[in-house]
């Protein structure tokens, strides 16, 4: 029996780290496909990862929670998007910034604004279940800031428009280009969420198996887990300087899940969490991750190493926090 375990852990493990080599190829095949979509349309990148990229990565969240949700468990939910964008905010934020050659550029007036828009719909959430519920209006609030933002970002021109410099190809020529250029996107982010999903589970089979209660099942596990693909493709974005992919995926990615994502499970599947204690110190932490982050792109309209460097320490004296507290309540 002892040997199944083993060999089930091996498994286990081995599913993990496979998954992860997808993640990395297929996000590495996306950034290009991206940026070629992005010209063809003249779209700015920011845009084209944004509406692409992270709606694609916020399937998983979507599935996993909304299922959560209806099973009973809105607390594993709950705690994935919460600790989803403290990732995006801290820890993926900072292996970007790590991974570009002078730190992330956001001098755009339209990234600035973006920016801090991105900061109170973090915090939106947490206000709304001030309560310890997330009923349908909650759900339909969400919604409607999404709503409102994609408005702003389509009012002008200017801000999702871009003239790309370089030699056309012919009308025919460049729309089969993005046809095929389409189609691939496509499969790709199929198997990237075939890829994330794998990860999610290998994560919450390790979690069960360590004795994790199911908020932070969901905030230490899952929610990072979810952030996978995000981090991949920011990973290669970043090395091929494309600072519109990273910062319009990881704006995205909190964006989306924090409106659309949350705001749908809220007005299928409306629930209370009653013991809302767990959530406490990740509660604090994604304030702080939030209101940094956008300090550090407000000055000088970049991030750079050393805040990086910053973010990176924030998360990890969350984690920190969290297991010092984990094990002061065991023991």
């Amino acid at each position: 029996m002892k040997i199944f375990v083993i060999m089930a852990w091996y498994f286990v493990v081995f599913i993990f780290l496979f998954s992860c080599f997808i993640l990395s190829w297929l996000s590495s095949r996306l950034v290009k496909s991206l940026v070629d979509i992005a010209k063809y349309l003249h779209w700015r990148e920011f845009i084209i990862a944004f509406f692409v990229m992270a709606f694609a990565a916020s399937l998983p969240n979507l599935f996993v929670d909304l299922n959560a949700a209806l099973q009973g468990m809105p607390q594993l939910a709950f705690g994935d998007i919460l600790g989803g964008n403290l990732v995006d905010l801290t820890l993926v934020l900072a292996i970007a910034v790590f991974f570009s050659k002078k730190g992330l550029s956001a001098k755009s007036d339209m990234v600035q604004k973006s920016a801090i828009f991105t900061t109170v719909i973090a915090v939106l959430p947490l206000l709304l279940i001030f309560d310890s519920k997330l009923d349908r209006i909650d759900g339909v609030i969400l919604i409607l800031a999404f709503g409102f933002y994609s408005f702003w970002l389509f009012s002008k021109e200017e801000r999702f428009k871009k003239t790309y410099s370089g030699k056309q190809s012919s009308p025919i020529r460049g729309f089969k280009s993005f046809l095929k250029n389409l189609l691939e996107i496509v499969i790709l982010l199929v198997l990237l969420l075939l890829s994330s999903f794998a990860v999610v589970e290998s994560a919450q089979y390790f979690s069960a198996n360590l004795g994790i209660s199911l908020s932070l099942v969901g905030i230490l596990i899952v929610g990072l887990g979810n952030c996978f693909p995000e981090t991949y493709f920011s990973i290669i974005s970043a090395r091929k300087e494309e600072n519109w992919l990273v910062l319009g995926d990881l704006m995205g990615s909190v964006i989306v899940c924090a409106t659309l994502v949350l705001g749908i499970i809220a007005i299928v599947a409306p629930f209370e969490i009653k013991d809302f204690s767990p959530f406490l110190i990740a509660r604090i932490f994604l304030i702080i991750a939030a209101v940094f982050s956008l300090l550090f792109i407000k000055s000088d309209k970049k991030i750079t190493k050393k805040e990086g460097l910053f973010l990176l320490f924030i998360y990890i004296v969350f984690l920190l926090t969290e297991i010092f507290l984990k094990t002061n309540a065991i023991f």
